[in-house]
């Protein structure tokens, strides 16, 4: 099932973890979360992917409970829903990533530069918050995120 021209269903449910836990429900979730998945590609990601004129890939999308748990995922991640997605490209750092994505009139929810290892993008079909956060290790190894204006 194609979700949108480069972006298909299997690439959203795509999860090493579940593959190697053996957690079959990650591949086949509620229909509303594929609507959320849909909205997040028809809205963020395909709209990214045209403009850049380059592949995005999807390193996380939907995450079942239990794959989201086994990740160390927050318990209000919107991976949980299908509104969010952790993308790279070949061509642009991460940084760059982040700042194409910050500064552009996407209607992301929340956009994290994560670790400079990948950008976490949300879409939220009640509005976006357009909230722009960095997270980073802090001396004791917990994750910090703070907020980037």
């Amino acid at each position: 099932m194609q979700l949108t021209k480069n972006f298909p269903l299997r690439e959203l449910l795509r999860s090493q973890t579940a593959t190697r836990l053996g957690y079959d429900e990650q591949f086949s979730p509620d229909p509303i979360i594929i609507d959320n998945l849909r909205l997040l590609c028809e809205h963020v990601l395909q709209p990214l992917r045209d403009r850049l004129g380059r592949a995005v890939f999807v390193n996380s999308g939907y995450r079942s409970p239990r794959v989201n748990a086994a990740v160390g995922g927050s318990r209000t991640s919107q991976h949980l829903t299908g509104q969010a997605a952790d993308i790279e490209t070949g061509h642009l750092s991460i940084e760059q990533l982040y700042q194409r994505i910050k500064n552009s009139d996407l209607p992301y929810d929340q956009l994290i530069q994560e670790f400079d290892q990948w950008v976490h993008v949300s879409f939220n079909p009640q509005g976006g918050r357009r909230q722009c956060l960095r997270a980073t290790f802090d001396e004791n190894r917990k994750v910090k995120y703070t907020v980037d204006t």
